[in-house]
């Protein structure tokens, strides 16, 4: 099935509570149908292809480089460094984190995602899912998975919403 990055837009009560118990957060993900849900969203596996696509970076460099948008990725807390959402705990950006990666993407064209795309780097550098030289629609998979993921920040700026973030 492969590494599918996922978001949850919640308010601030449902952030605490899940910082209080996060098995709450468990039963929410785990144990309902969250597909249906219309504040989660799904990147499937282009998660770390539209990542490069606004950074021009990999995961590992914005980790190393502590880069401002690694929020669209990981949050800077963990809601409980114990819990495993699949590949490790799940993190969150709080409304006002949000509403920074929100601003920072907002403007993003599609000319400019796409003059970030370059699929013989992104295969040298390891972007997940290693699709990029092999597939046509490579791009326009991205470009449509960025369009889902603006949408769903803008959203969350609008409700006041912070954003939990885990790769399951």
């Amino acid at each position: 099935m492969g590494m599918i990055q996922s978001y949850l837009r919640i308010d601030k009560v449902t952030l605490n509570s899940f910082i209080e118990d996060s098995s709450r957060l468990e039963d929410i993900i785990f144990k309902q149908d969250i597909t249906d849900n219309e504040n989660f969203l799904d990147l499937d596996k282009a998660w770390e292809g539209v990542f490069f696509l606004i950074t021009g970076q990999s995961l590992a460099e914005a980790v190393e480089g502590e880069a401002p948008l690694l929020g669209i990725l990981m949050g800077p807390t963990e809601i409980d460094p114990d819990q495993d959402m699949g590949y490790g705990p799940a993190t969150y950006t709080t409304a006002e984190q949000t509403r920074d990666i929100y601003n920072a993407i907002k403007g993003l064209t599609k000319d400019e995602l796409s003059a970030n795309f370059d699929p013989s780097r992104m295969t040298e550098e390891g972007i997940y899912p290693d699709i990029w030289e092999d597939d046509e629609n490579a791009l326009e998979y991205l470009l449509d998975y960025f369009d889902d993921l603006k949408n769903f920040y803008r959203k969350a700026v609008e409700e006041e919403e912070a954003v939990v973030t885990f790769l399951g």
